[in-house]
């Protein structure tokens, strides 16, 4: 089941993956968690069905047990406060950051849920709070501590926004190794959603010629997952350039993504 869920997460099919966890989710605080944090990632690259978002988050919410499931209930609900503010469907900034506030005091320093949380703290700061020095910390964290754990999907983001704030720092050099970094993990790992941001994010500090090589490989990608991510897709001239979002809010664009 869960290579089953990874294979079709990595390919953009996040309803079909969350469907397949539904029958456990209603008795498995854990399943429930991993269903909306799917959804949550469906939101993210598509800036649409935010209704199944919620309500698989409320749905694992109301089944927490123990410190740990409400951390990471919280966490999610942070994640989705962020998510729907960057996006442009509406501003949840106090909500994200009182929900990941709460997540905080209910790990303990080493908790696994931490480098995640320290990531996501990091999103915040960079996306909504415009404090590079408090996303730089966070992500920090967040990359020393998904290193220990062996988490690699979780270094390849914190490579990736390690890398856009040296490059916006002027340093093109480390720019390039971070994002080079952050694309060898998610190919060896098979992410195929995420390696078209890691591609037009390279492609971003790159040489003229190798540039255009990346976007056009990043393009190639997007066209292949049926324009996800919406945000790259535009970028790349498949989309409008002031589209959308399901509710009338215009999507931002980001340059090195948003997670």
């Amino acid at each position: 089941m869960a290579d089953v869920v990874w294979r079709l997460r990595s390919r953009g099919c996040w309803q079909e993956a969350a469907d397949l966890l539904r029958p456990q989710a209603g008795r498995d605080p854990t399943a429930a968690l991993q269903r909306a944090e799917l959804l949550i990632e469906q939101c993210l690259f598509t800036a649409d069905h935010w209704e199944r978002a919620e309500d698989a988050l409320r749905q694992a919410e109301a089944s927490v047990a123990g410190s740990e499931h409400r951390a990471a209930a919280s966490c999610a609900r942070g994640y989705l406060a962020y998510v729907a503010s960057v996006l442009g469907r509406r501003d949840r900034l106090d909500e994200a950051q009182a929900a990941l506030g709460r997540t905080s005091a209910l790990l303990p320093p080493k908790a696994p849920g931490r480098p995640l949380l320290d990531f996501r703290r990091g999103l915040v700061a960079e996306n909504l709070l415009h404090d590079p020095a408090a996303a730089h910390s966070a992500y920090t964290r967040a990359h020393e501590g998904a290193k220990e754990r062996g988490d690699d999907l979780l270094r390849s983001s914190t490579w990736c926004h390690l890398a856009g704030l040296a490059g916006a720092a002027g340093d093109l050099e480390r720019a390039r190794d971070g994002f080079r970094a952050a694309l060898e993990l998610r190919e060896r790992l098979g992410f195929t959603v995420g390696v078209a941001p890691a591609l037009a994010a390279l492609a971003e500090v790159s040489e003229p010629a190798e540039a255009e090589r990346l976007r056009a490989e990043a393009t190639r990608l997007v066209q292949a997952l049926g324009g996800a991510p919406v945000w790259l897709a535009r970028r790349l001239g498949h989309l409008p350039e002031q589209a959308a979002a399901p509710d009338g809010g215009t999507v931002r664009d980001l340059r090195h993504g948003i997670s």
